[in-house]
């Protein structure tokens, strides 16, 4: 039987929780500049969630460059440097093992933009203030 992929309702509290302290550990490092990549340091990095797998060994890290601009080599500078983020990951967290980080871009904000203009569309607006009356 296949499992459905889980939501923030169905993940334990443990998962939510090493996520959490796994996102400030990532965030610290990129605000503070601690990685030696003229990109990172060009840009400024949200790390907006991380998902934990239920065995702690695989991180999801959803990011999103701010001002949305230069996501492809953002990207590509993050997984080039995998490696040092796992290794202070560990170090900060002390976890048993070292989780593998995997980032992604935050689509999050793109779907919710897109939903904001067709809510914004005349016909929609004309058809919601139907349902008023």
């Amino acid at each position: 039987m296949s499992r459905l992929h889980a939501t923030p309702e169905t993940r334990s509290v443990r998962l939510l929780k090493v996520g959490e302290q796994v996102r400030h550990v990532l965030s610290e490092l990129l605000t503070r500049q601690m990685v030696h990549d003229d990109v990172l340091t060009a840009h400024s990095v949200s790390v907006t969630e991380v998902r934990i797998s239920p065995d702690l060994r695989h991180a999801t890290v959803f990011v999103k460059p701010l001002l949305g601009s230069d996501e492809e080599p953002v990207l590509k500078a993050l997984r080039t440097n995998t490696a040092f983020f796992q290794r202070e990951v560990a170090q900060r967290l002390g976890l048993k093992y070292a989780a593998r980080l995997k980032f992604l871009p935050d689509e999050s904000f793109d779907v919710a933009s897109k939903i904001d203009t067709l809510l914004a569309d005349p016909r929609v607006v004309r058809d919601l203030a139907d349902d008023e009356e």
